[in-house]
């Protein structure tokens, strides 16, 4: 016998955690598709950036840094660097390729929040960053030994930098209106900061304006201390880095809210 009974409204409560789940799954999938470019690839960049530096720049044969060997105080770079650059490609392309094709009124029209809307896309962002930091540490592994000081360091400074990558680019991905305004977003904001923050050398052997400039740079912090967290040397304060981390991270989160929530470039 079937059911007549009216269907009935679906009671969503403070958080529509079906909505919030939903968008963030659909952002993993996303990169997961399409893992040979999001996953496979940051392993064979980083791995030619560590062939650079230690074949090429002769690496093996620079100087120590405090008392770690040149290699091991290149690789957290190299992974954090990998890490925050496919964190906040995951938001933006997503954000991007949503508004130049059309469809990005499918997430604008469900009934979910801007706060709702600012975490389902920044945990995927986030996601991916971990995912390929895990992915290209293991492949560096083979190659340098690895060892961890500091696992709480280490564990803050990936989800940190992943977060405020993520953020980043969400906001980016929001002000864009086309790729060649993501493209300037990446070649003059994310790259410019990666190489000057120390991912390649210690800050300390800068001239000494820059090494004041550099402890300017939140990139800088994010690089120093998940390499504290692996090799028990930094270049600046810890303390100083954590509240950069988190200041940086709550301003991100207050602006793509009000990005979602005044509707800026999202909504005719």
């Amino acid at each position: 016998m079937l059911d007549t009974a009216s269907p009935m409204a679906r009671r969503i409560g403070a958080v529509n955690w079906l909505g919030f789940w939903t968008l963030y799954v659909r952002e993993v999938r996303r990169f997961l598709k399409v893992y040979t470019q999001t996953l496979v690839a940051p392993i064979v960049t980083t791995l030619l950036f560590l062939a650079i530096f230690m074949l090429a720049l002769g690496g093996s044969e620079r100087p120590a840094v405090g008392n770690v060997p040149f290699d091991e105080f290149l690789v957290p770079g190299l992974v954090m660097m990998a890490m925050a650059q496919n964190a906040f490609a995951n938001t933006s392309s997503s954000i991007v390729i949503s508004k130049v094709q059309g469809n990005i009124v499918d997430v604008l029209m469900p009934p979910l929040s801007p706060a709702e809307l600012t975490f389902g896309y920044a945990l995927g962002g986030v996601t991916r960053g971990l995912f390929v930091g895990a992915v290209v540490a293991l492949a560096m592994w083979t190659v340098v030994p690895i060892r961890i000081h500091s696992l709480g360091f280490v564990l803050f400074h990936a989800g940190a930098a992943s977060l405020l990558l993520s953020l980043l680019g969400l906001a980016g991905g929001i002000w864009s209106e086309k790729f060649d305004h993501i493209a300037a977003v990446t070649n003059f904001v994310v790259t410019p900061l990666s190489f000057l923050s120390g991912t390649f050398y210690s800050v300390e052997r800068l001239p000494e304006s820059w090494h004041f400039i550099a402890h300017f740079n939140p990139f800088f912090y994010m690089i120093d201390g998940f390499r504290y967290g692996f090799v028990g040397h930094a270049d600046g304060s810890l303390v100083v880095g954590l509240a950069v981390l988190i200041a940086a991270n709550a301003t991100l989160l207050w602006v793509c809210h009000t990005m979602f929530a005044t509707g800026y470039k999202l909504k005719a």
